[in-house]
């Protein structure tokens, strides 16, 4: 299978298989009027199988969305059909109005304008907990 060699845009690599759709629809990839390609279990050395989204545009994307979903994509920028730019994602400290909290009784589940705030409290286990009430997100 041969994918076309993108001149300009991003390519997010080394996503965990079977994760890949899951990011295409959050970044809301369908809206876009360039070109996307989504790579389902290609072969990696390093992971097995892997998924890879191709962009052929510079778009804004939310890394903190990214690093909490899948920590270990690596996000390419290309500029004239070369990488110029690699960033390595890793779980963000903070995230905002990414997950809800489960707690009805929270304060941020009753008040609308009260943004949705979760802090990292576990790297290890990549446990995410709510400002408010401290409440433990559900795993992705």
């Amino acid at each position: 299978m041969i994918i076309g060699q993108i001149k300009d845009g991003i390519v997010l690599d080394h996503i965990t298989a079977g994760r890949g759709m899951e990011i295409y629809k959050i970044l809301h990839l369908d809206e876009l009027n360039c070109t996307v390609a989504m790579i389902k279990n290609a072969e990696s050395v390093k992971m097995g199988k892997k998924d890879i989204i191709k962009i052929g545009e510079i778009i804004d994307i939310n890394f903190d969305v990214l690093g909490y979903i899948d920590p270990g994509i690596t996000v390419n920028f290309i500029e004239n059909g070369e990488k110029v730019k690699r960033l390595h994602l890793t779980p963000p400290t903070t995230i905002y109005d990414v997950i809800r909290c489960k707690n009805p009784r929270c304060i941020s589940s009753t008040e609308q304008e009260l943004r949705q705030e979760f802090k990292l409290t576990d790297p290890a286990k990549r446990i995410y907990r709510c400002v408010y009430c401290d409440a433990a997100a559900k795993k992705v």
